[in-house]
């Protein structure tokens, strides 16, 4: 393992092997790395490693997942791993590509990526219990495709990643759950009271330093965010919202306000 966090956190973005990857970012969490925060790195692979399944199609094609079935709710559970799959390459690629910030920053993307390891570990083990494996039923891409499309400024990384598509998963959740619980899989509804706290945090995390990097720009915040969700064709929001969820993870009542109806 190399010595110095940004350059781990590519290695494991880089890993295709989804057993291999969250073992790797456990060891990186646990290991004491300095961090060069002006190093030139660039890539030697594919970004992301990933493996060859699941098959990634457009949203409208992943399938139904009706909680009649254990069929459906493996599909539920397997898309729930797709997403924190992703999660965690998010992570990384926000640890490794931006250089010139802050300590914490740093630090707060590696907890990030450490907790999204273990929230798809989770998964993945109660995916088996249910006859299942990652790669088993298809997945969409929509979460990495606006990490692609961030990838050039941190600032609409952390405006439209964690404080729009990962915000989304506060609102979401909860029925999931809701629907797991009453049909009979609490094992998968206690994962996902896991997956809502520690997503709070998460949330808050990009709320932060998108806040930090606007004070830094002289940039105002509700504006800026209504411009780069037009320049990057953020996904319409829509209800209903957790707001209690959403004001722990940092949202002020003005932004709250800016929700539709």
């Amino acid at each position: 393992m190399p010595q110095e966090l940004r350059t781990t956190a590519l290695a494991c973005l880089l890993e295709p092997d989804p057993a291999t990857k969250v073992a790797m970012v456990a060891a990186m969490a646990e290991a004491q790395l300095s961090i060069d925060a002006q190093a030139p790195l660039a890539p030697t692979g594919p970004v992301p490693g990933r493996p060859e399944r699941p098959e990634l199609v457009p949203p409208r094609l992943v399938g139904r997942r009706s909680m009649i079935t254990p069929e459906g709710r493996a599909m539920l559970v397997h898309a729930l791993a797709h997403i924190e799959f992703n999660a965690m390459n998010l992570a990384l690629d926000a640890l490794w590509r931006f250089p010139d910030l802050p300590f914490d920053y740093y630090t707060d993307w590696l907890r990030v990526a450490k907790e999204e390891a273990t929230h798809f570990a989770m998964l993945q083990a109660h995916l088996q219990v249910l006859g299942h494996t990652y790669g088993d039923f298809p997945g969409h891409d929509s979460l990495w495709e606006m990490v692609d499309k961030t990838r050039g400024d941190v600032l609409a990384r952390m405006a439209l990643v964690p404080r729009t598509l990962e915000a989304r998963g506060l609102d979401a959740i909860p029925p999931l759950r809701a629907k797991l619980a009453q049909a009979g899989d609490m094992a998968a509804a206690a994962i996902l009271d896991i997956i809502l706290r520690d997503e709070v945090g998460h949330v808050e995390i990009g709320n932060r330093w998108y806040g930090y990097l606007c004070d830094q720009r002289g940039l105002e915040l509700r504006a800026t965010y209504a411009e780069l969700a037009l320049r990057y064709e953020a996904p319409t929001l829509r209800g209903p919202f957790n707001l209690e969820a959403r004001r722990r993870a940092g949202f002020s009542e003005l932004e709250l306000s800016d929700l539709p109806a």
